[in-house]
């Protein structure tokens, strides 16, 4: 609700209803009155009401609210100090708390995930139980009970693991709320009489994945079908003596990990029979020096994204984005990267130019427009084609349909990938620069679905989906008929804590795999309302996912830097590079098949703090962006500007 600010000092916000109790998928109307330091209302003030929560629950600037997942929330009503500056950072000359409480929905579903195709004597396991509530929401807040009919054949711990003492027939039943299944078992005895043991090898690096293959054999030398083989391990680190503790990950089928140096004794079990093997487990030995090679220094405003080509001259070129500041994005020289040269300013009625990409041949650059004055945004179009002698030309705007403000885009086959307001992604053709115009979009379907970036690659576009995890759908490469003007779904990846900010797809040839890096951004903003005057503060790390089926993406890994959290990441010729926010920049193996801690692994190759005492904010690393080229790596600093650095190649020991 946008109005002129009268003469009268606000003081007080009254929001009618002072609080609200929804439910999943609930509307409702929230309004507030402004009054000065008599309890006059003040006609006309501007009040603006924001989500704390937004992907749980929306709210309009005027006071309409959405339920879409449950929980606790809170809106806030704010005064702006401009009337005319309703964003989620503007200065508030006052401001009131609205608590929301959102109930759950009821669980309507249970299911039994997978369990041993036969139920043998001696043995244990722990089905996986999945909960799905009225909205389709899947849940993990709400308890389960277990229960066995009979216990003589099959025991069941209140956690719902499985241990099978006798044959015979017996249920385990799940039950959660008014919701229950039913896991049915015939019990059979134990025909094992030897575990036999072939570890794929009996010496690794902390970080390889060795596949151990166990399997169960009856009096004839058979192999035992369907019996859960159990697996677990003992360690006895390099340095016991002093403290270390063993560390690593052995996962049901076999795979084991090591994070630390040292002789491991895996243990394979079925029943009453237990056999055992040895790994001699060495130092991953990553280790190398970051050196400096460059610094283009931008110390009066924040630095955004950036984007490293080969221009069609031969030269080599950056652009980097601004941000919160007055539109611009700087074009440099970076032929020589330990001489890094601002050679053209582009500015843009913005505030923040956020993303900026290149096209694959060099001569179109995009840059996304956050808070124009006129509030259109959208995307402005550049010939980058003759930056030597005429510079950057702007072609074309686009903001039809786009004027809520593009956050991040994607160029890929001629087209732009612009997102909408954060809630969808619209495609834009651009085969003539000059003329561009919409072809397609793609909106997930999920409630209070919203989107942070795109990424795309062989005709597949990957988005980075908040709650809604990384989305992959076919624009042309997915084999769905996919393409530009007809977007097609092929699968998604969700984990619990909604973190998903950016992702980044990547074929491993070294493991044979698929595998998607998706990106957390979780914290807070320094001097955002209720933290003024604070720093920064980011956490997060990279989920690494296994997706070689659409329809079956699944976890395996993990990079996780304590008490730091990550932004934009790239990975090439198995190395990832993660510009990972107050931690710097990062340098990782991620060679091979992956699986588990890769940081308490020792695959961290460096990393590079960003430190400039005339910074933006001196002597505040706040990587932003990274991207390897020709040999170097560079990245932007929130703080100061654009970097460039290489690995040197010894060992650091």
């Amino acid at each position: 609700m946008i109005a002129h600010q009268q003469g009268a000092q606000a003081t007080e916000i009254v929001v009618t209803p002072e609080s609200l109790t929804l439910e999943v998928g609930d509307t409702t109307e929230i309004s507030a009155v402004v009054k000065d330091a008599d309890g006059n209302v003040i006609e006309g003030a501007t009040v603006v009401f924001l989500s704390t929560a937004r992907r749980a629950l929306g709210v309009t600037p005027a006071g309409q609210v959405e339920a879409y997942r449950p929980g606790e929330f809170q809106i806030m009503a704010r005064v702006p100090m401009d009337p005319n500056d309703t964003g989620r950072r503007a200065p508030a000359r006052v401001q009131a708390m609205i608590p929301v409480v959102v109930a759950a929905p009821p669980i309507s579903r249970i299911e039994f995930g997978a369990a041993p195709s036969r139920f043998y004597t001696g043995t244990n396991f722990r089905p996986e139980v999945t909960l799905t509530d009225r909205s389709g929401a899947n849940r993990s807040d709400v308890a389960i009970m277990f229960e066995s009919t009979n216990t003589e054949v099959a025991e069941v711990t209140a956690v719902g693991r499985i241990s099978l003492l006798a044959p015979g027939e017996a249920t385990i039943t799940a039950k959660a709320e008014a919701t229950s299944i039913d896991l049915q078992m015939s019990v059979e005895e134990n025909p094992t009489v030897h575990i036999e043991m072939s570890p794929q090898a009996n010496k690794a690096r902390t970080g390889d994945v060795v596949h151990i293959n166990a399997r169960a054999l009856n009096a004839d030398g058979t192999e035992v079908e369907g019996i859960p083989i159990q697996y677990s391990f003992q360690a006895r680190t390099i340095d016991h003596n002093l403290g270390q503790a063993s560390s690593g990950l052995i996962t049901d089928d076999g795979r084991f990990v090591a994070d630390v140096a040292g002789e491991y004794v895996i243990i394979a079990n079925a029943g009453d029979q237990v056999s055992m093997t040895t790994l001699e487990i060495e130092p991953r030995n990553m280790a190398r020096e970051i050196e400096l090679v460059g610094h283009g220094a931008v110390r009066d405003r924040a630095t955004s994204d950036l984007w490293i080509w080969e221009g069609v001259d031969g030269k080599d070129y950056a652009i980097t984005g601004t941000w919160g500041a007055e539109g611009h994005a700087y074009i440099w020289d970076v032929t020589d990267p330990s001489n890094m040269v601002i050679i053209d300013v582009v500015h843009v009625d913005a505030r923040t130019v956020n993303d900026v990409k290149v096209s694959e041949d060099g001569r179109i650059a995009v840059i996304s427009r956050e808070g124009a004055s006129n509030r259109r945004n959208g995307l402005v179009i550049l010939d980058v084609s003759d930056l030597a002698t005429g510079g950057a030309r702007i072609l074309a705007t686009f903001d039809d349909q786009l004027t809520g403000g593009v956050h991040n885009l994607y160029i890929n086959q001629n087209h732009i990938y612009a997102l909408s307001a954060g809630t969808r992604y619209d495609i834009i053709n651009i085969e003539d620069p000059t003329n561009p115009y919409r072809v397609g979009r793609y909106q997930h379907d999920s409630p209070g679905s919203s989107i942070h970036d795109v990424w795309v690659a062989n005709g597949i576009a990957f988005s980075s989906n908040w709650d809604d995890g990384v989305v992959a759908v076919d624009v042309g490469g997915g084999g769905q008929g996919g393409s530009p003007n007809n977007p097609v779904l092929l699968g998604s990846y969700a984990y619990p804590s909604g973190w998903n900010h950016a992702a980044f797809p990547y074929w491993s040839e070294s493991a044979g795999k698929f595998y998607m890096f998706a990106g957390d951004e979780a914290g807070r903003r320094g001097n955002t309302p209720g933290y003024e005057g604070e720093a920064e503060r980011m956490n997060g790390w990279i989920h690494v996912i296994e997706w070689d089926e659409w329809g079956e993406p699944h976890e395996v890994a993990r990079y996780e830097v304590p008490e730091v959290g990550t932004h934009n990441l790239w990975v090439e010729d198995d190395i990832m590079y993660v510009a990972y926010y107050q931690g710097g920049l990062r340098v990782v193996d991620v060679s091979g098949e992956l699986l588990g801690d890769l940081y308490r692994q020792g695959r961290e190759i460096g990393y590079f703090l960003a430190y400039d005492p005339q910074g933006f904010l001196p002597n505040s690393p706040f990587a932003w962006g990274p991207q390897p080229f020709k040999g170097n790596i560079f990245f932007s600093d929130l703080n100061s500007g654009l970097w460039a650095v290489k690995v040197r190649e010894e060992d650091i020991q």
